[in-house]
């Protein structure tokens, strides 16, 4: 909750059962949202998030001239004409880093200066590669830390044809592109340069999203899409729940023996999060090394889990979660060794658990969360089984999840707040 500086979890006695209704995805909803706003005409957005994340895109989208209504806690109406304008002041987006890479390719089809920031955590997050991937495509844009802030210099539409894009460090390099794409001059080719790809699923949500709002993209194998300068018509979208939210419900399921129906089978999700499932389901007997690479905010729930596994788990191809809105894996590691010393540790860009199922010898433990709602919510999971886990500033996970406490409650869960 917003109001609480901590939480302390009481561990349940029994399995955990009932229904949730899960807040829609963060990641469809900012893709919505944004290619809503560059549609010509009126767009009603259903099943979408309201959260920290949603809330500063819709605010950014206001102040570059398109209507965002709100007419209930689950839904957008989007009016736009077809184009952004500059606003007039800086766009401050927090630590959302779908909003905050997307706007910054959409801003260059404008006509003006576009200054993009967020706050501190945001400040330290990448974006050198979409800025020099922008560059190449003819936009003004600079960013003297290879951080946030940018300053877009837009001339009324991307006049580039090709492009390169390296997107090992993160997928919405290549989305931000993507979407920015069919408000060009011309026909824009985007390339990956290498084979590496952070979550690549992600890239598919866009391409979903965007052939929906009406674009067309002729796709050559999977490391090259040729965007047509279409422009995008206006339509009614239903935003799928969100999968990452999911794994939480999933993950508190199995590891009190319960039954959460969430109302969606896990299969028929398209979130890339949702192949986490597999995985849960086999606890306590996860596998010896987990490829975390397409699931990657999946993590940190699949590495509480594996605190209570009957083997240790490593976790590999997770280098991209030091650039998330914390260090996830120096996070996840030390967070766990609150819990009990030694239960987890980096080995290079690698995280590994070791599995402890009684957890014998663990320490009341103040989990810190880096103002990062998965280390949060993950984290939490922990007590579930364990007495004295308390989380520190359980407020940011308004940042995906408002909800999260309450859900917990509402399946029995004791909460104390600080």
């Amino acid at each position: 909750m917003r109001g609480w500086s901590a939480v302390t979890i009481t561990p349940v006695q029994g399995p955990l059962r009932g229904r949730v209704t899960l807040p829609g995805s963060k990641s469809i909803t900012n893709r919505a949202l944004l290619l809503a706003a560059l549609a010509t005409g009126r767009s009603h957005l259903t099943g979408a998030l309201k959260s920290d994340d949603t809330h500063h895109m819709a605010v950014a989208l206001r102040l570059m001239g398109v209507t965002v209504e709100e007419p209930d806690d689950t839904s957008f109406v989007i009016t736009g004409t077809g184009r952004l304008r500059p606003p007039s002041e800086p766009l401050f987006l927090g630590n959302a880093g779908t909003a905050t890479r997307f706007l910054v390719a959409a801003a260059a089809n404008t006509e003006g200066m576009t200054v993009i920031d967020g706050d501190a955590h945001m400040r330290k997050r990448p974006i050198a590669p979409l800025v020099e991937a922008l560059k190449a495509l003819g936009v003004d844009v600079t960013s003297d830390s290879g951080c946030p802030p940018v300053i877009v210099r837009g001339t009324g539409g991307i006049c580039g044809r090709q492009v390169t894009v390296d997107a090992s460090l993160s997928s919405q390099y290549v989305s931000a592109l993507l979407m920015a794409a069919p408000c060009a001059r011309t026909p824009v080719t985007i390339n990956l340069a290498g084979p590496l790809i952070g979550a690549r699923g992600y890239v598919e949500l866009t391409l979903a999203a965007m052939r929906a709002f009406g674009a067309s993209i002729d796709a050559v194998g999977g490391a090259s899409w040729t965007v047509h300068p279409t422009g995008y018509r206006a339509t009614d979208f239903a935003v799928e729940p969100d999968a990452s939210a999911a794994t939480y419900l999933w993950a508190a399921a199995a590891l009190t023996g319960g039954d959460i129906d969430l109302g969606l089978a896990a299969e028929a999700f398209t979130q890339p999060d949702a192949a986490a499932h597999r995985l849960i389901s086999a606890f306590p007997n996860l596998p010896p090394e987990i490829d975390g690479a397409q699931m990657q905010d999946a993590v940190p729930t699949l590495a509480v889990l594996a605190a209570f596994n009957r083997t240790p788990v490593r976790f590999t191809g997770i280098a991209n979660l030091r650039v998330k809105e914390c260090d996830r894996v120096a996070a996840l590691a030390t967070e766990l060794c609150r819990i009990r010393p030694g239960l987890a540790r980096e080995d290079g860009d690698d995280l590994v658990v070791a599995a402890d199922p009684p957890l014998a010898g663990r320490l009341p433990a103040q989990i810190q969360t880096y103002a990062d709602h998965r280390i949060a919510m993950a984290l939490a999971l922990a007590g579930l089984r364990l007495a004295g886990i308390t989380i520190q500033d359980p407020g940011c996970v308004a940042k995906t999840y408002p909800a999260y406490w309450q859900t917990l409650a509402s399946l029995g869960v004791g909460l104390e707040p600080l």
